[in-house]
């Protein structure tokens, strides 16, 4: 009898232990996974593959499966909204630390700080219970004109690429996961609904989605986002090629695909295409959310209708619900993911050390900078100088705990020396979804008055310190609208020149996230270019012109002259902003300093049409430091490699601070296929180093060069192929400071 009892015990205890398996977290993923999924009914998958509101969907109650908490954004956990809108739900504790936009991130070109970034982002997420993070972006910077360019990491896949996989490694290693955006080809804001881009494979392949794959395959994504632009003639968030063919075919991803909020447009194509979650979709037909109506999503009602038909069978429906699940498992049911914490010292002193390594010391002739301690009076203008830069924007816009200001950051540096004049007046005050700043922007002068206040006290002044540039107002660094024009708004330019007239030392402070005209450029001496810094933007300015920090961001873009500099704008309408929903990127693989560098090889510019570049006013990878770095000579190991191989070439290269104070320099490694059968770039960024170098020190730099870095994609075989021949692998501080050049063979 004993025996029996004992037997009849362990079969209930393996029933129930089956009947749970997929909350134990000690059970391999995909097993819980399964045994999860075999639990639910019909009516519970088509639940969890939609929203249940503005930014969560619903897990499975009945077998004690968590929904998920989306929130935005890239660079802060987005304050909460009401459950069916996008205005503030009104908490008093849903502020955040503001860490700085992400091509700020880029501008440090510091893959360590990337994941420092990621960690401290995934524990203000932990704090507020958000399971994924509507970021990072890594679209590329292919015109200065996409007003949603301060999101995203520039105009190099390379750079893009190797910044957002720790970022994401960073996030994820807390339990949130990150959501790339945006998938794909999304890289301008202007009818961003309507249009549909059209480019080559190769262009495709080469320059618009390597960081996607590093997200996916090196970074471990567990979810990614759609775009809400067509390609090949379908949305691309359920679209047959991106998501089929290439994410879950060629990259294997494992992860959930998210729409973007509103970019779902059909069922039939949402079944079969790709799509795994629905958020935010307009089911009025018009042009705002209808309020309770998660039902008439298109993967909702419509979906659960066309399965009992017959005409969808479930086969698509148990993939979707499988993705999600597996993204449950890995966020809201993750048992190690911990508690974390807000505006913790830590992310403070994370956000300023960021912010400090992203600004670009762009120009310093007579060394103006940093601010000598002799100087008495220091004039700041400009309206940026006060100006909050965390709200507006669009999705990405916070509620940060505290932002300092950049006259808040100078004045603490230099107590009783700091004056300050407005200069300029935007009129454009940042209201968006209920969240208002708090700060009080209303001028009565007129704008020449601005200007004229702000002339005289120039005169007076030892420095005058210009902080200016453009916003997070629409049509300028915002969501859903692109800028319209490559000036600094506002009359800033007229007001620089009048400023440079009656003060000779200077310095141009430019706050965006993109590129801008700077006519003025030869009558100043020292040009700064920073971005949306961040609570602790202020700070980390003032410590980098005040000299506490030396400043070693380096461009994430080219910066040209004129607008009409950039290939993207050389093709009329139809390569920008399109004609008839049409958009052509006609301009190929010849993108930022790819174009740039073409200005000796007329048979390119020739084939694709292009006009003959001029120099930029600032190079891809340029920045300036307070101290000077010497290269030596460059060595390799070995100057063949063999095709096929697997062998691998070292090349290194000694780099010395010849300066008297410490500083960082970005060490870049190109590659330029000396003779090619097809067009390729002059050269293309291929690794960086960032290293820190003591005054007087000196460091060996070692880069790996392996085949893989001398492909280009064969549209016509699809497939990544190499040539042999001749290459040269260019060391360089920047796409024209080119300090070394060695030649090696395939």
């Amino acid at each position: 009898m004993k025996r029996i009892v004992l037997s009849l015990f362990a079969v209930c205890a393996c029933t129930l232990l089956s009947a749970h398996l997929y909350l134990d977290p000690s059970q391999p993923l995909e097993q819980r996974v399964e045994d999860a999924l075999a639990h639910m009914t019909l009516q519970e998958k088509i639940a969890v593959i939609h929203a249940q509101s503005k930014f969560s969907s619903p897990g499975v109650a009945r077998l004690g499966i968590p929904g998920l908490w989306c929130t935005d954004g890239p660079h802060g956990i987005r304050p909460e909204v009401l459950w069916d809108e996008w205005n503030q739900a009104g908490w008093t504790n849903d502020s955040c630390t503001a860490f700085p936009a992400l091509t700020g991130l880029a501008a440090t070109w510091n893959t360590e700080l990337a994941r420092l970034y990621g960690e401290m982002l995934g524990e203000e997420a932990l704090y507020r219970n958000k399971s994924v993070v509507l970021g990072p972006g890594v679209n590329i910077y292919r015109t200065p004109f996409n007003g949603r360019n301060f999101e995203y990491m520039g105009e190099d896949p390379l750079l893009a690429s190797e910044m957002v996989i720790p970022y994401i490694q960073g996030l994820q290693s807390k339990g949130v996961a990150a959501c790339v955006k945006h998938y794909a080809l999304n890289n301008q804001e202007y009818n961003r609904h309507g249009y549909n881009v059209n480019l080559s494979d190769r262009a495709l392949y080469e320059l618009y989605l390597p960081a996607f794959k590093a997200a996916v395959i090196e970074g471990g994504a567990w979810s990614i986002m759609g775009s809400y632009n067509f390609y090949k003639g379908q949305h691309a968030c359920h679209n047959q090629y991106l998501l089929k063919d290439i994410l879950r075919d060629e990259w294997h991803f494992d992860g959930t695909v998210i729409s973007d909020w509103g970019g779902t447009h059909d069922t039939d194509e949402a079944v079969h295409n790709g799509l795994d979650l629905e958020y935010g979709t307009w089911t009025d037909g018009m042009t705002h959310n209808k309020a309770n109506a998660y039902a008439a999503y298109y993967m909702a009602d419509a979906y659960m209708e066309g399965i009992k038909s017959g005409k969808y069978d479930t086969k698509e429906l148990d993939e979707k619900v499988r993705n999600v699940l597996r993204l449950i498992l890995r966020t809201s049911m993750n048992p190690h993911k911990g508690f974390g914490n807000m505006v913790s010292e830590k992310h403070k002193q994370a956000a300023r050390a960021i912010a400090q390594e992203s600004i670009v010391l762009l120009k310093n002739e007579g060394r103006l900078l940093p601010v000598k301690e002799d100087v008495k009076t220091i004039l700041v203008v400009g309206e940026n100088a006060i100006r909050m830069t965390t709200i507006g924007g669009g999705s990405s816009q916070l509620k940060a705990k505290y932002e300092v200001s950049p006259l808040e950051g100078m004045s603490n540096k230099a107590p009783n020396k700091v004056l300050y004049e407005r200069g300029y007046d935007s009129k454009e005050y940042a209201v968006q979804d209920g969240l208002k700043s708090k700060q009080e922007l209303s001028e009565s002068r007129s704008a020449e008055q601005l200007m004229q206040d702000a002339t005289e006290a120039a005169k007076k002044a030892d420095i005058v310190v210009f902080i200016g540039g453009l916003n997070k107002a629409p049509h300028q660094d915002c969501e859903d609208a692109d800028r319209e024009r490559y000036n600094l708004p506002y009359n800033q330019d007229k007001l620089i020149e009048a400023l440079a007239e009656a003060n000779k030392n200077i310095v141009v402070v430019i706050e965006s996230g993109n590129a801008v005209a700077m006519p003025w450029l030869q009558k100043v001496p020292a040009i700064v270019q920073t971005w949306y810094g961040g609570s602790e933007g202020g700070n980390a300015l003032a410590d980098v012109l005040f000299g506490d920090v030396n400043p070693s961001g380096k461009l994430p873009f080219t910066i040209c002259s004129r607008i009409e500099d950039y290939p993207s704008h050389q093709y009329g309408e139809e390569g920008y902003p399109g004609v008839d929903g049409q958009v052509y990127y006609k301009e190929d693989i010849f993108v930022g300093y790819r174009y740039t560098d073409l200005y000796k090889q007329k048979k390119k510019i020739k084939a694709y049409k292009l006009n003959a570049p001029n120099q930029p006013l600032f190079a891809f990878g340029h920045g300036l430091s307070y101290t000077t770095f010497e290269y030596g000579k460059a060595q390799l190991d070995n100057p063949k490699i063999k095709q096929s191989g697997n062998q691998t070439i070292h090349i290194s290269i000694p780099v010395t601070n010849t300066g008297k104070r410490a500083g960082k320099e970005v060490v870049q490694l190109y590659i330029s296929d000396l003779k090619s059968t097809l067009p390729r770039p002059v050269k293309e960024l291929k690794a960086f180093k960032k290293i820190e170098l003591q005054a007087g020190e000196t460091k060996q730099v070692e880069f790996v060069i392996t085949e893989d870095m001398l492909q280009y994609f064969n549209a016509d075989k699809h497939q990544w192929e190499t040539e042999a021949g001749d290459f040269e692998a260019i060391i360089a501080s920047s796409a024209t400071d080119i300090k070394a050049r060695v030649k090696f063979s395939l």
